[in-house]
């Protein structure tokens, strides 16, 4: 995998609390920190999307939902409910 490098400026007192959080969580080093961050914060955004998509889905004009509708849904749904309980 192709990487690159970004480096970043912050306060020294901010710093010191990364190194706190990097050593009780359990981090490596830096890097791995932020990538974890990056993730995360990631993960977050496609689910705000995700919401909003469906919030937008929800207020347009309803047409009748089908059979498959409501168990592709179901099943979109458990499978969500799963990859939580499995951390991913």
């Amino acid at each position: 995998m192709e990487t690159a490098t970004i480096n970043i400026s912050m306060p020294l007192s901010l710093k010191d609390l990364v190194d706190e959080v990097m050593i009780a969580e359990g981090y490596g080093n830096t890097s791995e920190f932020f990538r974890d961050l990056i993730r995360n914060h990631l993960k977050q955004f496609n689910e705000r999307r995700l919401e909003k998509m469906l919030r937008k889905g929800l207020e347009s004009p309803l047409s009748p939902w089908t059979k498959d509708d409501v168990e592709e849904i179901k099943k979109t749904a458990v499978a969500r409910i799963l990859a939580k309980q499995n951390g991913d």
